[in-house]
């Protein structure tokens, strides 16, 4: 069985989650004996391809336009607006993009037969400019290479409309990946409608909708209106594989508790700062870490000065890589406080470092996570007694993190891959 996959990041130059997941899907795809070809907006030659081969789209000119697509495009207007918004960034990726911003405007939507179009590959103030070109070019790459592969996965909006276009012009099954939804990232009279307009035209061209948790799967049904029949969940795993425990000088006595993730409405950073105010009340001899950067980060750092907590709390700004594993092995309690989260790969990485952790009962990962404490995100007298629990219990500490390692190190992509595997078969006559 062979899959052409639409993918926007792929390991090592990721900015989140969804690159991560990717890799892991086609390494577990690979293993279950299915063949990827998987297609990115560019891609920078150094990524592994020993499980899949990545056709980058910026090499590719454009020869075949979906009309559907063509025709939805047509009814999307982009207005250029001389703005300093830009999205999905780092503080370092913020001003390079600015700087290019000064260089450069683009505002043509559009990619013209035999032409090639340089893509970006991040989240910048083009966005959507880059998702509509992708889709114009992701035509072609499945018409070049009709003939190698079964079925057509698209991961994230970002690559629906690529999706659609690649089923439209080669008559293969189309398999959408939802990773998250426009109600995830924000609160509803905040949704950027143009980003639900694809999602729902995504859900509603494919043949199968696989969301990462029944969370999603049941929004992607009540909000979306999507048939219950359409739509599985397959839960994300994580792949530990050449990842050692590291060993880190702490240089302080006292215990820290972590945060890591976006500082966005989504993550909840709000009710970590209020828990940690709480227990702060209850003994000093603990710090704070919020690692990450993000639209409040701001307000993050104004709400801690308010409530008095300054001298306990530090702001890393945005971790990868192995400065990630470093924080985890500088931390006693690991916390995902999430408004809405899909899934939530850290506290599974957390996990694997020994690392207790405490989520909300509003993410993906607490339908599969038995071993994981678990409040409402809102409930922060719960949140700041479980964090004081574990601080102050070292027996409870302990168990939880051996049977926390023990319940991680066996959610493997191989299984998650294999229920791919058969909604696959399913759809191929």
């Amino acid at each position: 069985m062979r899959v052409l996959m639409f993918g926007w990041e792929f390991p090592p130059h990721i900015a989140g989650g969804l690159g991560t997941a990717c890799k892991g899907i086609v390494e577990g795809l690979a293993h279950n004996g299915v063949e990827t070809l998987f297609v990115m907006p560019s891609a920078s030659g150094d990524e592994d391809q020993s499980c899949t081969r990545i056709i980058n789209a910026s090499d590719v000119a454009v020869q075949n336009v979906s009309e559907t697509v063509d025709e939805f495009l047509n009814k999307v207007k982009f207005i250029h607006v001389d703005s300093n918004i830009v999205p999905y960034v780092d503080p370092d990726e913020y001003f390079e993009a600015i700087e290019k911003m000064k260089r450069e405007h683009s505002t043509e939507t559009t990619v013209g037969f035999g032409q090639k179009f340089k893509f970006s590959g991040k989240y910048g103030a083009n966005l959507m400019e880059e998702v509509s070109r992708y889709a114009q070019v992701g035509g072609t790459i499945a018409l070049q290479h009709k003939d190698e592969f079964d079925i057509i996965h698209a991961h994230d909006w970002l690559t629906y409309l690529a999706g659609i276009a690649a089923k439209e012009l080669t008559g293969k099954p189309l398999v959408v990946h939802v990773h998250a939804t426009s109600y995830d990232r924000g609160s509803e009279d905040m949704i950027d409608t143009r980003v639900l307009a694809i999602e729902k035209r995504g859900m509603q061209a494919a043949d199968k909708v696989v969301a990462v948790s029944e969370l999603t799967r049941n929004i992607v049904i009540n909000k979306y209106g999507i048939s219950p029949d359409k739509v599985v969940a397959v839960h994300n795993a994580v792949d530990f594989s050449g990842r050692e425990n590291i060993k880190v000088e702490r240089g302080v006595k006292d215990k820290v508790v972590t945060f890591l993730g976006r500082i966005t409405f989504q993550k909840g950073p709000e009710y970590f700062i209020d828990a940690a105010a709480k227990v702060l009340k209850r003994t000093r001899n603990v710090r704070f870490v919020m690692a990450g950067s993000g639209d409040m980060m701001n307000r993050a750092i104004r709400q801690v000065a308010k409530l008095g907590i300054a001298d306990r709390f530090h702001f890393t700004g945005f971790l990868r890589g192995a400065d990630v594993q470093k924080m985890f092995a500088l931390s006693d309690v690991y916390i995902m406080p999430s408004v809405s989260e899909p899934f939530g790969i850290s506290p599974l990485e957390a996990m694997r470092s020994n690392v207790p952790s405490i989520i909300s009962y509003q993410s993906g990962a607490a339908e599969i996570l038995k071993y994981a404490f678990k409040v409402d995100f809102w409930d922060v007298d719960a949140m700041a007694d479980d964090i004081y629990a574990l601080l102050q219990y070292p027996a409870l500490s302990s168990f939880a993190a051996k049977q926390g390692l023990d319940e991680v190190n066996a959610l493997k992509w191989d299984h998650a891959t294999a229920k791919l595997k058969t909604i696959y078969e399913s759809l191929i006559k």
